[in-house]
């Protein structure tokens, strides 16, 4: 077996905590890692009617049988990680790596006290940028020196290189999406890394040769939180018309959106070598495709929809979000 990579093809947003969740149970995979920057993302899974809002563990908690790690290339503030983990009760199970960087309190009050960082760009205020700053300057501190993540530590790279080689599964969990990314994305208005396919397989310690299927993960619109360039957006009046309206999972602003940007999905595609990906919320722009769960019983629309992001994107569609829950889900022959 190999990796399979989720990363996101817009601005983030897209969904790709509940694709990952589905996903898990379904090819249950032996362990999903997590890529990314840090905890300035959020990922929701909304399970057995329960909607989980995560920042730092994987999406694949829902599968009881997959450990869990956060490879060295993440940002961890031990605050936000041992309260998710208690929440979810996944202490056992979860694995930090030695060499993962450690956001401090000073971090997050320079990132909220920068004019810069806050207002111009629009952060989260998360921290993850002026630590990423130390981790460049090499004056970060790492997890490894943490008494109170001690319980978590691990050589996550040997984990995920020892399961390989057993034959198993593994899933790397991207962050944020394509156009977010420092080199890739709508500079100056990005994250403070690349979060592109390559990064996360280098956040969690794997070469291309492992990966197996990398998808890139669209919503059926387009959103962003923040400042910074959207083609085609919409006023809040036509977001409310819509149904469109939604807050970021990190910091509760209204999302800016926009119709579904066909040249944005193209060049995702290729930046992340894609051979596959996944729309969500189909159902927000067709409604009668709410709970769905069998693509012949799609509305027609929808189909028509997801034909044209095929032929559009040069990739297959592989799985449709039809409704927050996470077995509202299409999947697709490929």
């Amino acid at each position: 077996m190999t990796v399979t990579v989720f990363v996101g093809g817009f601005f983030g947003d897209e969904g790709k905590g509940k694709i990952i969740a589905y996903y898990s149970l379904v090819e249950k995979p032996r362990i999903a890692a997590r890529g990314g920057v840090g905890p300035n993302a959020g990922h929701t899974v909304v399970f057995n009617g329960q909607a989980h809002r995560l920042r730092l563990v994987p999406s694949a908690f829902v599968n009881k049988d997959t450990r869990l790690v956060i490879g060295p290339g993440v940002l961890v503030d031990e605050a936000v990680l041992t309260k998710e983990v208690g929440e979810l009760g996944v202490d056992g199970r979860i694995h930090v790596d030695n060499n993962c960087g450690l956001i401090e309190q000073r971090h997050i009050e320079k990132d909220r006290g920068s004019s810069h960082l806050k207002q111009e760009i629009g952060t989260t205020g998360s921290g993850s940028g002026p630590a990423m700053e130390e981790r460049v300057s090499r004056t970060l501190r790492l997890c490894s020196s943490s008494e109170n993540l001690k319980p978590y530590l691990a050589d996550t790279v040997a984990m995920i290189h020892e399961e390989l080689q057993r034959g198993g599964l593994v899933v790397a969990e991207g962050t944020q999406g394509t156009f977010l990314s420092l080199y890739h994305g709508t500079y100056p208005y990005v994250t403070s890394k690349d979060v592109t396919a390559s990064s996360i397989c280098a956040d969690i310690g794997v070469g291309p040769k492992h990966v197996g299927e990398v998808i890139v993960v669209f919503k059926s619109y387009v959103t962003r939180v923040g400042n910074g360039p959207l083609r085609g957006e919409l006023d809040p009046a036509e977001l409310e018309r819509r149904g469109w309206v939604e807050r970021g999972t990190v910091t509760g602003r209204l999302r800016r959106a926009a119709p579904f940007d066909f040249e944005l999905a193209k060049r995702a595609v290729k930046l992340n070598g894609a051979t596959a990906c996944a729309i969500t919320k189909i159902d927000a722009v067709y409604p009668d495709a709410k709970g769905v769960r069998e693509y012949s019983k799609l509305p027609a629309d929808a189909k028509k929809f997801i034909e044209e992001v095929e032929v559009e994107v040069g990739v297959p569609v592989k799985y449709v979000g039809t409704g927050e829950e996470v077995f509202d889900t299409v999947t697709l022959e490929c």
